[in-house]
């Protein structure tokens, strides 16, 4: 193998290395990572899948250097099997099957945004072939929760009873999606929250630089869109890499008082599964604020207060149809349409007494 062959992978997160040497020492052959997006749940999978497969497994994780490590890093791995949506998987570069790649390819259907019955059953055959190299075979399912009641009731015997030494780890940002027969046969980890200090540092370390002249993020707008994310770092490295960090950050800022005049472009640029997440944490905040609770997502200065405040059931109410939005939100629908709707109603919530 030569030097420019070689795929070096960025060190994981300090938060995430602790788990992975957690789970090491722990015994099992299927684990359930469950936790809300952005705190690594993929990463974490693929680093605990690439040790298990290394052939000089460290106490730390992988060796990164031999020849296992390195078909996992490039995404060949015969003993590595990834069940996964066809779209996320085309987005992370994974391979699909010739038939599903030709399928989409000549334009004959879409590819899935959920984990479908063939891909479960080949994952299945999978499990009962030879091993290529090493002494493990992996299974590594995500989003679990794109697995619907028949994929998931596909995988559930060997699930539960893996042929030979097989290994398998789900990782999820909904666990109560995921039937309880999958979570009884999984041992669970939750996954870990960094610390707001140790988030910013990994943060500065990752954020990409800003513009031509390759500034660097200042950690005010760090702080904002660490707090957009909620606390979670890798939501808040994707609001970064998707454009410069003081513009994300101005623009999260303005969000309040943009909703409240009814301006559409205060949700520009944002798919409608964004913007409902959007909404419903400045919903949260303006409640909590009314409450006399501390805002979460955004700055007090930022949001209606005082006698501008909306009302109670006001909120509680647009809350309630901002919920039942986001569970239909990927269904059909003309987006453009959808968000006129969204700010429309955010700003008559915004504006009631």
């Amino acid at each position: 193998m030569s030097a420019e062959d070689v795929v070096q992978l960025p060190p994981l997160a300090p938060w995430l290395q602790t788990q992975l040497q957690s789970l090491l020492i722990q015994r099992g052959h299927a684990w359930l990572l469950s936790g809300p997006s952005g705190l690594g749940q993929f990463d974490l999978a693929l680093a605990l899948a690439r040790a298990w497969l290394c052939e000089q497994l460290t106490p730390e994780g992988a060796c990164g250097n031999c020849g296992s490590c390195h078909a996992v890093d490039v995404h060949t791995h015969a003993d590595l099997c990834a069940l996964m949506p066809e779209t996320l998987s085309l987005a992370l570069g994974w391979p699909l099957d010739e038939k599903t790649q030709d399928d989409l390819d000549s334009k004959k259907r879409k590819p899935s945004k959920e984990i479908k019955v063939d891909a479960a059953r080949e994952a299945v055959s999978f499990t009962q072939f030879t091993r290529s190299r090493g002494t493990t075979k992996v299974v590594l399912v995500y989003p679990a929760e794109r697995m619907n009641g028949i994929t998931a009731n596909t995988l559930l015997k060997t699930l539960e009873e893996p042929p030979g030494a097989v290994k398998f780890i789900l990782a999820t940002e909904a666990a109560h999606q995921l039937l309880p027969t999958i979570r009884s046969r999984c041992q669970g980890h939750t996954m870990h929250w960094p610390a707001q200090e140790q988030a910013l540092e990994w943060l500065t370390v990752q954020a990409p630089p800003q513009g031509k002249a390759g500034v660097a993020p200042t950690a005010a707008d760090l702080h904002t869109l660490l707090a957009a994310a909620g606390g979670r770092p890798a939501d808040a490295l994707d609001r970064l890499r998707a454009g410069s960090s003081s513009a994300a950050a101005e623009h999260w800022q303005a969000l309040p008082k943009a909703m409240a005049r009814g301006d559409v472009s205060g949700l520009s640029d944002w798919t409608p599964s964004q913007a409902v997440d959007a909404l419903q944490k400045l919903c949260h905040d303006v409640l909590s604020v009314k409450v006399g609770a501390q805002p979460r997502f955004f700055r007090a200065a930022d949001l209606p207060c005082g006698r501008a405040a909306p009302g109670v059931m006001a909120l509680g109410s647009w809350s309630k149809e901002l919920a039942a939005t986001a569970r239909t939100v990927e269904h059909p629908y003309n987006p453009g349409l959808m968000l006129e709707a969204l700010v429309s109603r955010a700003q008559l919530a915004l504006n009631s007494k």
